[in-house]
């Protein structure tokens, strides 16, 4: 096992209230209201298709918060599910889950989990317990799943030893279809919603020659899809018994689909997906609806050119409730309920690859009303964010030296 770091480091990020400036080492100064993000859109010529869908006006946290790194030598890290006793399931890509104690001791890999396909994005994904957790120990988790002819995103269920050191009754519950030989594009983020249904992301695999599939109702490729717990499906998704569609497919439309929170009172579902140059989209999926991609998009094509037409909206096509332009690269999100941060109860917290921050957005109703980036000091790749039951926040970080890291108010 590598060498594990315990509480490496620390740092104090002051904020000022609403007419300073933060002190948060590696945070852009902003006047206050003005948008976070100051650089040229790579669509430059696009607009949005409502007021408030980009760039928000800027917010600050009043206080001070703390950051202390819990953990480190983890090997990309890429989800983490906080256990009953205030422990943290971790994943690594290459295909190991274990579990970190909440002061940072890292445990030995756990047994019994299936192989993985780790090329280039594919790996050990997202992990999360079951609703009834507390009596039958059962998890969740996703993964690129080898196979004959290539790989594509699978979803098993197991039951966690009193131990933690290993899982049985292993069972794959969903098989995400075409198969497929590449290395990106697997999404893939797990949540359950208030009835017990069981959401999956997924993204559409990159490729230029799978783009397509994204608004086929005969691939999961691209798509949310809604199952139970034993992977059936409930009679009630929108495109059960339509001849020629997969009944387990929610909403079509998508890139790659990283992130997944299931918003606290309303129990509607939102879910994050990566843009290419510009074009990161949050959307709050609906049964049967079309996010619009690769018909319509915000942002370029990585080599500058438009993404097909070139155009950002179009009848029957849904727009996302907001967009970044460049990207922030999302990885997972996760709502903030807690008695720690009382000013941001409601808000969304979403992590950032290529931001290397943690984003706060402030909503109200669908709407998204302020940003603010955090952690910037950090200057590592946030993988996902978590709200541990005592209010603090936890993130991990993608990267080959990974990091299980708290957020605190003082």
């Amino acid at each position: 096992m590598r060498p594990i770091v315990l509480a490496a480091a620390s740092s104090v990020l002051v904020f000022a209230s609403a007419c300073g400036a933060s002190g948060q080492s590696g945070q852009t100064t902003a006047a206050p209201g003005a948008p976070v993000e100051t650089r040229e859109a790579n669509g430059a010529n696009q607009t949005p298709a409502f007021p408030g869908q980009t760039r928000a006006p800027g917010v600050q946290t009043e206080g001070t918060l703390t950051h202390s790194v819990v953990a480190s030598g983890l090997q990309n890290p890429w989800g983490f599910a906080q256990l009953p006793d205030g422990n943290w399931l971790v994943t690594e890509r290459p295909g190991r889950m274990r579990i970190v104690s909440a002061t940072g001791a890292v445990g030995e890999p756990i047994t019994g989990l299936p192989a993985v396909d780790a090329r280039g994005q594919g790996g050990l994904l997202d992990v999360i317990l079951s609703p009834s957790f507390a009596t039958d120990r059962t998890i969740f988790w996703s993964y690129a799943e080898p196979r004959s002819g290539g790989n594509a995103t699978s979803v098993a269920r197991g039951v966690l030893s009193a131990d933690g050191s290993s899982v049985s009754d292993v069972r794959v519950i969903f098989r995400a279809l075409p198969v497929y030989d590449g290395d990106k594009h697997f999404g893939s983020a797990l949540a359950f919603d208030p009835a017990g249904h069981l959401f999956v992301t997924l993204g559409e695999r990159s490729d230029a020659p799978m783009r397509p599939q994204a608004q086929e109702l005969n691939s999961h490729m691209g798509k949310v899809v809604r199952i139970n717990a034993d992977g059936s499906v409930p009679q009630d998704n929108p495109f059960v018994g339509q001849a020629g569609a997969l009944p387990e497919i929610w909403s079509l439309g998508h890139r790659n689909v990283q992130g997944i929170a299931v918003q606290p009172g309303t129990g509607s579902v939102w879910t994050i997906e990566h843009g290419t140059r510009g074009g990161d989209e949050l959307n709050k999926p609906e049964a049967g609806k079309n996010y619009g991609w690769p018909i319509i998009a915000y942002g370029i094509e990585y080599r500058g050119a438009a993404i097909n037409e070139g155009i950002t909206a179009r009848d029957g096509l849904e727009q996302p409730v907001y967009y970044w332009d460049p990207v922030i690269a999302p990885g997972g999100q996760a709502f903030y309920s807690g008695a720690m941060f009382p000013g941001w109860d409601g808000n969304l917290l979403i992590a950032g690859l290529a931001g290397k921050s943690l984003t706060r957005l402030v909503l109200e109703g669908d709407r998204v009303v302020g940003e603010e980036r955090l952690l910037t000091g950090l200057n590592e790749r946030i993988r996902d964010v978590a709200v541990a039951s005592d209010g603090a926040v936890w993130v991990i970080t993608d990267e080959e030296d990974g990091k299980l890291v708290r957020l605190v108010r003082e």
